[in-house]
């Protein structure tokens, strides 16, 4: 007897369950967003190959189902096909959405394998609906890059450095079991034969590591960056948040909407820094938000004359902070920003008060820079201790630094624009981490991490949508 608790009620009697499905998903459970947001897809338009049945063959499952499972997935942090497929089996919501199917995991995997663009595009079309609701009104991104671990092991991945270094190790290793056996040869009374032969066959697998490296060694001199990854060939090495450690995987850059805090857009890369990212990423997120200008927030790893002025006249305004890694500073003399321009004379003005002109140009630099000094100020100066080493002080101007000081002036306007950049997007990137697990990508080669990144975004954009409006509104708007 169990009086004075809760019952439950017997397994064996009739009717234990409702009749319907559809009685166990109540209105607002956030599966009915993934229903109504992928019933209402052009799944032809969009580029799903078995959107049109084939007359013969075996009957396939609609890409609406399949596509139901992954969105349910990554909303639940089910990324894994095997875990799906027990999903399907035993998960009510899931049973709901799909009508009872339940593919085996090679028929999901395969979906995701086959549908990269296609999926692709769905993650797209959601942020389109973002903007149609004008929840990019603000026309104001940040942008940042983040490492992702590849399923690549970091031992599995060679550099120059790596395998020079490993040689090294596997020399010195095999010196010292060749003079264990040198020993053991001049009294070989003292050690046992089994030994002996132990040390033997060490020698023999490290020479096989040695000439598994040299070939290696061969292998990463003929690649085009001198780097291979031998079990997901795309996934590079790369430091990892400035810690001296790092990781084998990729990087995910992304533009986030400053006010509502959706990834607008999102590129993965397998390169390690952000320098070449400014200006693609930006025509990104402008032609998502079809807005004539746009502000662009990045930190500093985005610094680049190149990226910015390839941004001048397009709409894009990129407010990125300068980078100064001369360390004067920190010996104390004066930096380049100590020395003010003039554009309309063209000259710079020195903390003592005097000008730098424009020198000749000079056959040891490149054409595109030139060089300001003053040749008879600097000799008798009570400040050249401060301001340089040399004979005579000359401050750089790259031709076009006119856009980097309209940068400059648009970030003296905007004194928190980092503080908005870090809150705006950095949070994502944690988010993101945290649905995927420790393991990150499941999948390998650029193409199929691509796929995997953007449902991971379709999820992301979908719940942040769900907290903005509601699931009731929501669906109202996805279906008008």
């Amino acid at each position: 007897m169990m009086g004075r608790f809760v019952e439950g009620e017997d397994r064996r009697q009739d009717f234990l369950l409702p009749a319907s499905l559809d009685d166990y998903v109540a209105e607002d459970n956030p599966v009915r967003v993934v229903e109504a947001f992928i019933d209402e897809l052009d799944l032809v338009a969009m580029g799903f190959a078995g959107a049109t049945p084939a007359y013969t063959g075996r009957p396939a499952y609609h890409p609406s189902t399949m596509l139901k499972i992954y969105l349910y997935g990554y909303l639940n942090r089910i990324q894994s096909s095997r875990r799906l497929e027990r999903e399907a089996q035993r998960n009510v919501e899931l049973m709901w959405l799909t009508g009872r199917l339940a593919p085996d995991f090679k028929t999901i995997a395969n979906f995701r394998r086959d549908s990269g663009p296609a999926i692709r595009a769905v993650c797209g079309q959601f942020v389109l609906l973002c903007r149609q609701l004008n929840l990019f009104g603000q026309a104001t991104v940040a942008i940042d890059g983040s490492k992702f671990k590849a399923v690549n092991n970091r031992d599995r991945n060679y550099t120059a450095h790596k395998v020079a270094k490993r040689i090294e190790q596997v020399e010195a290793s095999i010196d010292r079991y060749l003079a264990a056996l040198d020993r053991a040869d001049r009294d070989a009374s003292d050690v046992p034969q089994g030994r002996v032969d132990q040390l033997r066959e060490k020698i023999a697998g490290l020479r096989g590591q040695m000439r598994f490296l040299k070939n290696m060694a061969a292998r990463v001199e003929e690649a085009p960056d001198h780097q291979v990854s031998l079990t997901d060939p795309d996934a590079r090495s790369m430091n990892s948040s400035g810690r001296g450690t790092g990781i084998v995987g990729y990087n995910l850059q992304a533009a986030v909407d400053a006010e509502h805090h959706l990834i607008v857009a999102h590129e993965v890369v397998n390169e390690g820094n952000d320098r070449a990212q400014l200006a693609p990423m930006s025509r990104l997120a402008k032609a998502v938000i079809a807005e004539p200008e746009i502000t662009v927030l990045a930190d500093r790893g985005y610094m680049n004359g190149e990226q910015v002025l390839e941004c001048e006249g397009t709409g894009i305004l990129p407010c990125v902070p300068r980078t100064d890694t001369s360390g004067k500073a920190q010996r104390g003399l004066f930096t380049k920003a100590d020395f003010v321009y003039d554009a309309d004379h063209d000259h710079y003005t020195c903390p003592a008060g005097e000008h730098l002109t424009k020198a000749r140009a000079r056959s040891d630099h490149h054409g595109d820079i030139d060089h300001y000094r003053n040749l008879t100020a600097c000799q008798g100066c009570i400040l050249r201790p401060r301001c340089t080493t040399e004979y005579v002080k000359r401050v750089k101007r790259w031709k076009h630094e006119a856009v980097i000081d309209a940068m400059q002036k648009r970030l003296d306007l905007l004194p928190n624009a980092m503080g908005i950049r870090r809150r705006t997007v950095e949070h994502v990137f944690g988010t993101l981490k945290s649905w995927m697990g420790s393991t990150h990508f499941l999948t390998k080669t650029l193409r199929n991490v691509r796929t995997e990144m953007s449902l991971c975004v379709l999820a992301y954009n979908m719940k942040r949508m769900i907290q903005l409006m509601g699931i009731q509104p929501l669906i109202a708007a996805i279906r008008t």
